[in-house]
């Protein structure tokens, strides 16, 4: 039974990543032989298909790195080379780590402040809401370059014009669920409620916010995902030394296909971890709640 359980929940996953890297070795050869046929056509050079075959996943500076050449790239940047380095991918993804949870907080706070302030207040929903669906039409790469010399103005920087960005972001999935989230109470639980004469304050704690957790915790996964783009992104007009956004923008003055890459599976591995994280502690609270048994 237990097999069966096993091939169930891991072999889709498992053949969804083989196909993905089958189809990236295809790209990086169709890619990267054209590449190296222009090379030797410039050269003056004869070719044939059995050299360009061979040769498609040794070039240089490859346009698409194959996943044996991103994976000896991660090696060297994450397990070869201290932390302390700045040729750490560790010590980049770190740095960018700090301006995500500082822009994931601020995000979560001023998005449930402003979700309470809708459900209570319909003038603060008629008035705040069409403002906030319209934030999230502005590009990032348009305003993020604005926050950050608005701020750099101000002498603020450092990590808090990353987190801005970020917050930016992340607010808006919390504010929408936590809205959701807020109003997702029963008619009856809430006349129930004013039944026994509880103050808006009373509804709120025993009832509202009991109800608005499970909304709560799938905007946050979401949230934390959106800021670690905010952050990554910040770092970009900013000109960070450190960071996985500088990782990448070096990588492109560069033409290091494999330190792009490199960068980009870094933040994947990251964001997955972060909303994993999220998880764990939604679990861990519906467990608290009975919602979830202990077996």
């Amino acid at each position: 039974m237990k097999n069966l359980n096993f091939r169930a929940n891991w072999l889709p996953v498992v053949s969804m990543i083989l196909a993905i890297i089958g189809i990236w070795y295809i790209a990086a050869l169709l890619m990267n032989g054209n590449q190296l046929i222009n090379q030797l056509e410039r050269k003056k050079q004869q070719w044939t298909y059995s050299q360009v075959i061979s040769q498609a996943y040794q070039v240089k500076r490859p346009m698409l790195p194959a996943p044996h050449q991103v994976a000896l790239e991660l090696k060297k940047s994450v397990f070869d080379t201290a932390i302390s380095s700045k040729r750490s991918l560790v010590h980049h993804s770190l740095i960018t780590l700090n301006s995500t949870m500082l822009g994931f907080l601020l995000g979560s706070v001023v998005g449930i402040v402003i979700a309470i302030g809708i459900v209570h207040n319909k003038t603060l929903e008629a008035s705040l809401m069409p403002w906030i669906i319209a934030s999230q039409t502005i590009p990032i790469l348009a305003i993020a370059p604005i926050i950050v010399v608005v701020l750099g103005a101000l002498n603020i920087t450092g990590v808090l014009p990353k987190a801005v960005i970020s917050m930016y972001l992340s607010f808006f999935p919390v504010t929408i669920g936590m809205v959701k989230g807020l109003r997702a109470p029963d008619t009856l639980h809430v006349e129930l409620m004013h039944t026994y004469n509880a103050s808006a304050l009373q509804t709120f704690w025993k009832l509202r916010w009991y109800s608005a957790q499970p909304y709560l915790f799938a905007s946050l996964k979401v949230a934390i995902a959106a800021a670690l783009v905010g952050a990554i992104v910040a770092e970009l007009p900013t000109g960070a030394q450190g960071g996985l956004g500088s990782r990448l923008l070096s990588g492109s003055y560069y033409g290091q296909t494999q330190q792009i890459w490199a960068a980009l599976i870094m933040a994947a591995l990251l964001g997955s971890l972060l909303v994993w994280i999220v998880n764990l502690a939604e679990t861990a609270l519906l467990k608290r709640r009975g919602g979830l048994s202990n077996a």
